[in-house]
């Protein structure tokens, strides 16, 4: 006899059913499971939180779980407002026992948690949250004194020390068709009446289990992950983000496929890293890890922001990472690093404002990880890259882009330049040409840079 009649099961960031342990606990524990999703209208009308382009990446992960539901005669039970008024009202419309949730670590999420919790307490309904987006459970990993890891290495050592959980494998038999009253569906969702972009990669478990199917390709990672012109990496980012497969299959497919030394392993847990950290230093959303360099004196020159955000700095290989990312929420990864680190390093502008930046335009957004990312770049983060180590923009994209042809895709105004007069764009610039010149020096900015952390 199942402990609950029946149960509530809400989506987040775990679009599937397959290994989702949260579903999977409650279809266990219950005689009927209703599945549902509440798209927070708070959220989606915030351009500041959400982007076209992920808006359009999530409709496809929605529709296409859906389908899966409807291939077990249910369907996704679709709510649009507040969730903690959408509960409440479920809970007073519907015989509810218990509600279960994959746990989620952000401050927002955590605080939209313990209201749902409390709500729940309120009815004599059980909340019960699951572990089930990182490879462990986040309080797992501690040093030896019990604090939580402040290097990666070591955390990542650690994190090897113990078993990774496998795939679990369940048929889902109990997943109610009942229909709830005040639920729509996503064609009547005004948010998701949007013009599909081609350019934007698809979202939905089938698509993911392609990307993972590629995998067996990704043999020469190490070298071709850095150039931005040919398809080298696995852009899982997103799916996971959404969830569409989980974790755990993802990091079982990258063992069987490329072996437990790939490069790609360590950025699995370079993503699990950030989320740790900011669970445990929560400061590090708002403010610099590294106390250290919390009053750096960040220029507020906003027309070399914009100049930045619109890929009109003059530094092809910057321009060209922000065109692409503007025109399809994507950016290759050597590319933020490139751009990350000419906003803080050469513009001086203050690493919040990228980041803030790049929430309005990535699918494969995730506050942790691009936070993480951002600070890493910036040098003010967890064991972040060196103040003193400052990508210089003309010697990446010689290395990373010498044909420049990553760069001819997104700036037509160089379309019919040779990649050398590119490259020498910095000391030599065309008088004939349509393409904005160098906003700055590198090398004196650099050197700057240098001078402000160092004072710090």
């Amino acid at each position: 006899m199942p402990k609950y009649q029946k149960s509530l099961f809400i989506f987040r960031r775990d679009l599937r059913l397959a290994d989702n342990t949260g579903l999977i606990a409650a279809s266990q524990s219950s005689s009927e499971v209703i599945p549902i999703f509440i798209v927070d209208s708070a959220i989606m009308n915030s351009k500041e939180k959400f982007s076209q382009f992920r808006l359009q990446f999530l409709k496809d992960c929605l529709l296409d779980l859906d389908a899966q539901l409807k291939n077990r005669k249910s369907h996704l039970h679709v709510f649009v407002g507040n969730s903690e008024k959408i509960i409440s009202k479920i809970l007073k419309t519907s015989k509810i026992d218990a509600i279960f949730v994959n746990t989620d670590y952000t401050p927002f999420s955590q605080n939209r948690d313990k209201k749902i919790e409390k709500i729940c307490k309120e009815n004599n309904v059980d909340f019960i949250s699951t572990d089930d987006i990182l490879l462990h459970n986040i309080e797992l990993l501690k040093t030896g004194n019990g604090d939580p890891y402040k290097v990666f290495t070591a955390f990542f050592s650690k994190a090897r020390e113990f078993q990774y959980r496998k795939p679990q494998r369940h048929e889902f038999e109990n997943i109610s068709e009942t229909k709830i009253s005040s639920e729509t569906s996503l064609d009547k969702i005004p948010q998701f009446k949007i013009k599909n972009n081609s350019k934007i990669m698809k979202g939905g478990r089938n698509a993911c289990l392609e990307l993972i199917k590629n995998l067996k390709n990704l043999k020469n990672y190490d070298e071709e992950r850095n150039i931005p012109s040919i398809n080298g990496t696995s852009h899982l980012s997103a799916h996971n983000k959404f969830g569409t497969c989980s974790i755990r299959e993802i990091y079982q497919e990258c063992i069987k496929n490329l072996g437990q030394t790939h490069t790609i392993i360590s950025e699995l847990h370079w993503r699990d890293f950030f989320t740790y950290i900011m669970y445990h230093s929560p400061h590090s959303y708002s403010k610099e890890f590294n106390k250290r360099f919390q009053k750096i004196p960040w220029s507020k020159n906003k027309k070399n922001f914009s100049k930045w955000c619109q890929g009109m700095t003059g530094f092809p290989i910057v321009d060209a990472g922000m065109r692409e990312l503007n025109n399809s929420g994507f950016m290759h990864n050597r590319v933020r690093m490139i751009v990350a680190s000419f906003l803080t390093k050469d513009l001086h502008i203050d690493w919040r404002l990228g980041e803030k930046y790049f929430a309005t335009k990535l699918i494969d957004y995730d506050a942790c990880v691009n936070i993480g990312n951002w600070q890493w770049a910036a040098s003010t983060g967890c064991d972040a890259q060196p103040w003193f180590r400052i990508f210089n923009p003309w010697i990446q994209q010689k290395r990373f882009d010498p044909e420049c042809i990553y760069i001819k895709k997104w700036i037509p105004e160089l379309k019919e330049m040779n990649a050398k007069a590119i490259h020498d764009l910095w000391k030599k610039y065309p008088r004939d040409s349509s393409y904005v010149k160098p906003i700055l020096d590198h090398k004196t900015e650099s050197q700057i840079a240098k001078e402000i952390f160092s004072s710090q």
